[in-house]
């Protein structure tokens, strides 16, 4: 009996029930969505192996919850677009996006199991291979540290991650954790000093992530040293972090030379938190994805205000610091959304805050681009209040396609309810 969850998403029952009855009866677990809205309640609960994602739904199409799961950082699992009149140019762009593949229905039986079985061993690929679908965001700064990572990973010989304290080092570091291979974190400190060959037999093939070796004594690092004299014998990658910039390092008479010396020729720099405020939100839904798989906490939602207020500070603690702010949040939100006051009082900037400068109504103090999601949604708010929820006039009225129109309504977080009779032109 196989394990693998299959999460299903199809707004047409007769296709949903088929493919469930025919996964099912390959010995897969399936989990099945009517819509996108029951789709992403069941992403929060859980990550399944893989999805099978209808691109034409009522509520909101496959590729705009494609984007989303993309941008909340959810898109960590495999997702095999569906659809029966879709154009190439969709499919083409789902991929783009994310998407793993795409089936045109009607699908065949021997095409949808060739393709399942496909996504879910690539599924394993990625999840052994460590960050593949885990980043720490797509900002420039990342972006240069996942070329630096990829460079290193090339090579031979350990590696030194630095960085501001509350950096993800061991976040980072299992980037070079590769396949079935062993990894070994947490060491006692004493059992650097007092079994070495053994930590190094147990860990043969695989990497040894030793942690902070500012935290250590002189004695410790002598002992990584003696573990780093050893490590090619056994086959061993060993991983260091070091919350200190290399010159900091390089000037502390608290850290070993030696030890430095054999550390330094693959050092790479994890940059600060406050470098990246563009990966806030996709950080912040990681780490709610995070608490509900691991900790069952219930999902929450952040105001535009309350993510401006995260996006502006300047995260001295930086990613440890960013993750016990979102769980303290999460876990003390009276209701399912975030508010500004809760996000000042969190970084206890309540005291501190200014009055906003209201002009014509807007405040001009926040972002361009928050200030100008702000003027759409009263832009698009007021026509359908003036078109009585007709969306069909709305969107003549604005001069968009009722299909774009359905999409940044979306993005927009206004929610409408269809008219009888109409029906989405995706």
């Amino acid at each position: 009996m196989r394990s693998s969850d299959i999460l299903i998403v199809d707004d047409e029952v007769g296709i949903r029930d088929l493919l469930s009855e025919i996964l099912q009866d390959e010995g897969y677990t399936v989990t099945l969505a009517e819509n996108a809205e029951a789709a992403r309640q069941l992403r929060y609960q859980t990550r399944p192996a893989m999805v099978l994602l209808d691109i034409w739904m009522p509520d909101c199409d496959g590729i705009t919850l494609l984007k989303e799961w993309a941008k909340n950082g959810q898109l960590n699992m495999p997702v095999v677009m569906m659809s029966g009149h879709a154009s190439i140019d969709t499919a083409v762009e789902a991929t783009k996006i994310g998407a793993l593949d795409f089936l045109e229905k009607p699908i065949s039986l021997q095409k949808l199991l060739a393709t399942v079985d496909r996504a879910l061993k690539h599924g394993e690929m990625q999840a052994a291979a460590g960050l593949a679908f885990d980043k720490l965001g797509n900002s420039p700064a990342v972006q240069e540290l996942n070329q630096r990572l990829e460079a290193a990973a090339k090579q031979n010989g350990p590696v030194l991650l630095t960085g501001e304290h509350g950096s993800p080092f061991e976040t980072v570091a299992r980037y070079f954790h590769k396949g079935s291979t062993p990894w070994l974190e947490s060491v006692k400190a004493e059992h650097i000093v007092d079994m070495p060959l053994e930590l190094l037999q147990r860990v043969s093939g695989g990497v040894l992530y030793v942690g902070d070796i500012t935290q250590y004594s002189k004695n410790i690092q002598n002992g990584i040293v003696f573990l780093l004299s050893k490590a090619e014998r056994y086959n061993v990658r060993i991983v260091a972090a070091g919350s200190q910039s290399p010159k900091e390092l390089a000037e502390s008479a608290n850290v070993d030379g030696r030890l430095l010396e054999l550390l330094s020729p693959n050092a790479i720099t994890i940059p600060p938190l406050r470098s990246q405020p563009d990966d806030i939100l996709f950080l912040i839904n990681r780490i709610l994805t995070d608490l509900a798989e691991s900790e069952k906490i219930q999902p929450v939602k952040f105001s535009n205000e309350a993510l401006a207020v995260l996006r502006r500070y300047e995260w001295p603690g930086n990613f440890e610091q960013l993750h016990s702010v979102v769980k303290k949040l999460a876990l003390n939100a009276d209701s399912g959304e975030i508010g500004e006051q809760a996000a000042e009082e969190a970084l206890g900037q309540a005291p501190q805050r200014a009055a906003a400068e209201l002009v014509g109504g807007f405040d001009f103090n926040q972002p361009l681009r928050e200030l100008r999601e702000e003027l759409e949604r009263r832009y698009f708010s007021y026509h359908i209040e003036q078109e009585g929820q007709n969306m069909s006039r709305v969107a003549q009225k604005v001069g968009l396609e009722r299909t774009h129109l359905y999409r940044k309504l979306k993005q927009l977080g206004i929610s409408v309810s269809r008219r009888s009779g109409e029906k989405c032109d995706e």
